[in-house]
């Protein structure tokens, strides 16, 4: 991946994130399907990614009010922990099923974004 696609994909996601819209997973679409990269280094980089931009991020959201900080500190705690383990399972498995996965996963979600959304009420 040349540098200047690099930083213009940087870019886009990094405002998507500042949106809330998962910026780091649309980067994780664009490396693992899109480039030569590997499923496990597109997560490495996803995670660098993610260490970047997500301050600036809650720094805004916390300043708006958005956040209630002692959920999330308990929803962090278990993302800790969890994560952890899941990376030493992601390792044992073969980067190919990792990136069949990712995709199951994201047909998933789509899937359901698209035939399954409850509108709120009003």
């Amino acid at each position: 991946m040349s540098m200047t696609l690099a930083v213009l994909v940087g870019l886009l996601t990094g405002i998507l994130s500042g949106f809330g819209v998962g910026g780091g997973t649309l980067l994780m679409v664009y490396l693992a399907f899109f480039t030569s990269i590997a499923q496990k280094e597109a997560q490495g980089i996803n995670l660098l990614y993610f260490i970047a931009c997500a301050p600036a991020s809650l720094y805004s959201h916390i300043k708006n009010r958005y956040v209630k900080i002692k959920p999330g500190l308990y929803a962090a705690g278990a993302g800790v922990a969890t994560s952890v383990l899941s990376a030493l399972f992601a390792n044992a498995l073969d980067s190919e099923l990792l990136r069949r996965l990712f995709g199951a996963l994201l047909l998933y979600a789509g899937l359901k974004e698209l035939f399954f959304r409850k509108t709120p009420k009003k």
